[in-house]
């Protein structure tokens, strides 16, 4: 008896007015998406929403939400009107309503406890909540040595040398304000480059940035969209604005916002 009420309980939570929503990109999921759900549905707190964002309609991710999206559990399939992982995600955010906005690795059925941290970081008024590797608490395992040593290097350097109030700037599991999503076009095309714009622009606005610990494992099935060579130039642009922005002093007048948020 107890047990069904505490799934009553989880239930009820999860149909409430979203307080944030997950966005979640797939291609071909469908062998691990359920558990990555059922984690969400069982730690999360917050009242939230999936937004799972897919190209095409034959993606085996759609039929193995359904037995999750029949017992209640808000997950919304989300057609990417753009191409490719950047497309996918810019859907879901325009299709977001939530207050707070979280980008989520598909494969990952071990983080949904830190989400409610996240959460409280926005709350104290953080408009984007960086999840990090590198700090105490986090951690990334079994990286490849190419992909690992981009990442640490880039990371070190935008923190220690750009001064950016993140110890883990490339990594795309981050949650947005909506104030932030609303006000700041993206000019990025490319892959996660969303991401770090956001974060920089969110940084040269004066607008507040915080950071949660996360660990992250290589994945074991499925196919990673994280094409870190590919994205790499588009990558270094968003450097060159990173020091910009501390060595030649670029404002907030120099951040493109939309006009209601000007």
């Amino acid at each position: 008896m107890r047990g069904n009420q505490d799934a009553e309980g989880k239930l009820a939570q999860h149909m409430a007015e979203p307080e944030l929503d997950i966005v979640i990109p797939v291609y071909n999921e469908g062998a691990g998406i359920r558990g990555v759900l059922e984690s969400l549905r069982d730690h999360v707190r917050t009242p939230f929403r999936v937004l799972i964002c897919y190209d095409r309609d034959d993606d085996d991710t759609l039929p193995a939400l359904e037995p999750l999206q029949a017992a209640g559990m808000a997950i919304v399939p989300v057609k990417n009107r753009g191409r490719g992982a950047f497309g996918a995600v810019v859907t879901g955010f325009a299709e977001s309503r939530a207050p707070a906005v979280l980008v989520f690795p598909a494969d990952d059925d071990y983080n949904a406890p830190r989400l409610d941290a996240m959460v409280e970081k926005f709350k104290q008024g953080c408009d984007v909540v960086c999840a990090s590797r590198f700090i105490p608490g986090g951690r990334m395992v079994d990286c490849p040595p190419l992909k690992a040593a981009l990442v640490r290097s880039s990371a070190w350097a935008l923190f220690h040398l750009a001064r950016v109030p993140s110890h883990d700037s490339s990594n795309g599991f981050r949650l947005f304000s909506q104030r932030l999503l609303q006000a700041v076009p993206i000019e990025s095309s490319e892959g996660f480059t969303y991401s770090i714009e956001l974060l920089l622009k969110c940084h040269r606005l004066g607008w507040r940035v915080g950071e949660v610990p996360v660990e992250w494992y290589e994945r074991k099935t499925g196919q990673s969209r994280f094409k870190v060579l590919r994205w790499l130039p588009a990558y270094l642009e968003w450097f060159g604005y990173a020091f910009e922005t501390t060595y030649l002093r670029r404002g907030p007048n120099t951040v493109t916002v939309r006009e209601a948020h000007s």
